[in-house]
C-alpha cells in the first residue's frame, strides 16, 4: 500500500513503499541507525547517483553526533522498522556562484576541494581568537569528509586516506573547544579519535587537558605520560602542564581544608584555641571545677595536652 503525504518539513515529500513494524522511533542521542539507500534524479529515467547496496554495505549513523550527516536524521526518524519509502526535497535552481551550497548538495570533487579552504579558513580565526567560528569551519569539513566516508569500506585504503584528513580537523576543533571551555566535548572526540587510532599523541594530550579541567587527576596524569611517551618533542609542553595542575591540585586541598577545618572537632576546642599559651580560658575569679573522681580500678587518663581531632581530608 502506498501513502503519500508530507512530513513536518518545508519543502519534503514522502511516499511510504512498503510499511514498517511498531511505533515511530524516538531516538536517543548516541543511536546508531543503520539503513540502505539510492539517491535518484527526478528525471524520466530516474537516474540512480548513489546506492549504497552497490557500495556493498549500507550507511551508518550516530543520532545527536557533533559530524552527523544532514537531513538524515529527519527522514529517519519519520520511519518504522522495515519501513521502505521514498522522500522529496524541493530544490531552488541557482547560479553555482549565488549561493553557499549545503555539504549534501555538493559532488565528490567539490567536497574535497571545499576541505583545504575550510581548513584554512578556521586556522585563520584561530589567530583571530573566534573560536567559535573556527570550530564551525572544522566541524563543516569534517562533515564533507564524512560523507565521502560513508562511500568507501572502512580501512581500506580509500576510507583511510580520508581518515588521514579527518584527524587533523577533529584535533583543530578539539582545540577550539578546550578554548571555549567546552570540557566533556572534548573529552567525547578525542575519546573516539584514539578508539581508531591509539597512538595519537595530540589527542592523548587535548584528553589530558580535558580531564585536568574537570578534576580528573589520575586520566590527565596517565594521558600526559602517554603523550610523551608517544612523542618525545611533546616532554617540555607535558612538564608544563603537570606542574600547572599539580598547583590546581594542592590550592584546592587547601581549599578544602579550610573549608572543612573544625567541622569535627571536640567540643571546647574553639574556646580553647582563643586562650593565650599558658594561660587558662577562663575569666579571672571564675569558679573552677574539678573533674569526677576516676572509680577505683579505672586507668587513669594519660597526661600530656589533649589533642583536638581533625577531619580526614
Amino acid at each position: 500500500m502506498e501513502e503519500t503525504y508530507l512530513l513536518n518539513v518545508e519543502g519534503v515529500r514522502k511516499k511510504i513503499l512498503h510499511g514498517g513494524q511498531g511505533e515511530l522511533p524516538k531516538f536517543q542521542d548516541g543511536s546508531k541507525i543503520t539503513f540502505h539507500f539510492q539517491t535518484l534524479k527526478d528525471d524520466f529515467e530516474r537516474t540512480v547517483i548513489d546506492d549504497s547496496r552497490e557500495a556493498g554495505m549500507p550507511m551508518e549513523i550516530i543520532v545527536g553526533k557533533m559530524f552527523k550527516l544532514e537531513i538524515w536524521e529527519t527522514l529517519l526518524s519519520s520511519m518504522r522498522a522495515g519501513e521502505v519509502a521514498e522522500f522529496w526535497c524541493d530544490a531552488i535552481v541557482e547560479e553555482p556562484w549565488a549561493y553557499k551550497r549545503d555539504t549534501w548538495a555538493m559532488s565528490k570533487e567539490e567536497k574535497l576541494a571545499a576541505v583545504p579552504v575550510l581548513h584554512s579558513e578556521g586556522n585563520r580565526l584561530v589567530l583571530r581568537k573566534e573560536f567559535r567560528q573556527a570550530a564551525e569551519k572544522y566541524q563543516e569539513a569534517v562533515i564533507c569528509l564524512r560523507n565521502l566516508q560513508a562511500k568507501e569500506k572502512p580501512w581500506e585504503e580509500a576510507w583511510l586516506k580520508l581518515e588521514g584528513l579527518v584527524t587533523p580537523l577533529v584535533l583543530n576543533y578539539c582545540q577550539c573547544q578546550l578554548e571555549l571551555g567546552e570540557y566533556y566535548e572534548v573529552l567525547e572526540h578525542t575519546t573516539e579519535l584514539l578508539q581508531k587510532h591509539h597512538g595519537n599523541a595530540k589527542a592523548h594530550f587535548k584528553r589530558a587537558k580535558a580531564h585536568a579541567a574537570v578534576w580528573n587527576e589520575r586520566e590527565a596524569r596517565e594521558d600526559f605520560a602517554r603523550a610523551a611517551h608517544l612523542d618525545p618533542a611533546m616532554a617540555a609542553a607535558v612538564k608544563k602542564e603537570l606542574k600547572l595542575l599539580g598547583e590546581r591540585v594542592r590550592k584546592k586541598h587547601v581549599e578544602e581544608r579550610k573549608r572543612y577545618r573544625g567541622l569535627f572537632s571536640a567540643p571546647g576546642d574553639v574556646e580553647a584555641r582563643g586562650a593565650e599559651p599558658g594561660r587558662s580560658a577562663l575569666p579571672p575569679g571564675a569558679p573552677r571545677c574539678a573533674g569526677p573522681a576516676a572509680a577505683p580500678g579505672s586507668p587513669r587518663p594519660s597526661s600530656g595536652t589533649p589533642q583536638p581531632h581533625r577531619a580526614a581530608t
